[in-house]
Order: structure tokens, then C-alpha cells, then sequence
């Protein structure tokens, strides 16, 4: 029953959620709400769930002095100091002016804006690979970036101030980008969307059974 109960779980919801957005009327929308309600819950035990779990992970590592431990001495105390913080808000934790507020804006933001310019040596590294004219669609892809940075600044248009203003370098870029660019997207965000929904008919049926650690 350990796998029963999850997989019939599983389908009874799904159909819900699939026949509640279908027909929008009582009392399949009421089916929504409840569930809805009861993943907010399961929500905020998994939270709960995964905030001790990191403790005691963390703490483990701490005692049994396993490499990188400082690291974990870090992870927990900023962990007290921000729920602390948090709880001593209030339902109000999130207002300007709080704790929390100023722990966010002060120390997350920062740290968030240097990891991604950290990132940003990664994308170039990433990109001067895949810029890189090994074959045909890797010289088109070289040759579309270089256009679109070129429009992108003055000097493409500095470079085309001859042509009329529809063939300058920049109306190129906008070209490329609206209409080249767009349809890639549209193609890919399609063939994303038939995957999610593959994915959610295997889940739903029981064919799919990975989230439950196993098959």
C-alpha cells in the first residue's frame, strides 16, 4: 500500500485539476480549491521537513568534522538569524523597515548580485564554445550573435549610416530577434509544453513512478 496510496492520490487530483479547468462549474471547481488548500499544507510541512533536515545535515557534518565543515557552521547560523528575524516580524516580517526586510536588502541582495556576476564568466566561457565555427550551424549561430551585437551598439548603425534606415545594422538585429529568434522560441516553448503535458498523462495513469524513489 506504500505505492497504491500515492499513485491513486496522484490520479484522483490530476483528474480533478484537469476537469475543474475544463469545466469551470460546481462542483468540479470546488475539487480545485480543496486540493489547492491541501497543497498549501503539504507545502509548509515540506518546508518544515526540509528546513530540520538541513540542520541536522549540517550538524552532522559539524561534529564529524567531514570536509567543508564551516561551510555548514555558516549555513546554520544564518539560518537561526534570518527565522529569527522573520518570527520576531510577525505577520508583518516582509514590511519595510523590518529585520528581515533589512537582512534581505542588506545581505541577500548583495550576495545574490555577486553570484550573478560570477555568472557571467561562465556565460562567456559557455559562449566562446559554442560561438566557436566547427560546422554549418555553428557558423549561423557565430554569425547571428555577431549581427545582433553588432545592431545592438552604435557603431552598427555608424557602420550602415549609408544604407536607408529599414537596412541599417539595428533593423537587421530587431529583425533577427523578432522574427528568427521568435519562432525558435515558439518551436521550443511548443515542444516543451508536449513534453509537460507527456509527462503529467504518464504521472497521472501511474506510468511515470520516479517521484516515488523508485522505477
Amino acid at each position: 500500500m506504500r505505492r497504491e496510496i500515492p499513485l491513486i492520490i496522484t490520479f484522483v487530483v490530476g483528474v480533478a485539476y484537469v476537469i475543474s479547468y475544463f469545466i469551470p462549474h460546481w462542483p468540479f471547481y470546488e475539487f480545485e480549491k480543496w486540493f489547492t488548500d491541501w497543497f498549501l499544507i503539504v507545502a509548509a510541512f515540506a518546508i518544515w521537513l526540509g528546513a530540520l533536515n538541513l540542520l541536522k545535515i549540517s550538524t552532522i557534518k559539524i561534529f564529524r568534522k567531514r570536509p567543508d565543515w564551516p561551510y555548514s557552521v555558516i549555513i546554520i547560523i544564518s539560518f537561526l538569524i534570518v527565522a529569527i528575524a522573520g518570527f520576531a516580524g510577525g505577520i508583518e516580517f516582509r514590511n519595510s523597515g523590518t529585520a528581515f526586510d533589512w537582512l534581505y536588502i542588506n545581505v541577500y541582495t548583495p550576495l545574490s548580485s555577486t553570484m550573478f556576476a560570477l555568472l557571467a564568466f561562465f556565460v562567456a566561457s559557455a559562449s566562446y564554445r559554442a560561438f566557436r565555427a566547427r560546422n554549418f550551424e555553428a557558423t549561423l549561430l557565430l554569425l547571428a550573435a555577431f549581427f545582433v551585437m553588432l545592431g545592438r551598439v552604435p557603431v552598427g548603425d555608424l557602420i550602415t549610416s549609408w544604407l536607408p534606415y529599414e537596412y541599417q545594422m539595428s533593423q537587421w538585429a530587431n529583425w533577427t530577434m523578432n522574427v528568427l529568434n521568435t519562432a525558435g522560441q515558439r518551436a521550443i516553448m511548443i515542444g516543451i509544453a508536449l513534453g509537460l503535458i507527456s509527462n503529467s498523462l504518464r504521472i497521472i495513469i501511474g506510468l511515470e513512478r520516479s517521484y516515488l524513489g523508485g522505477d
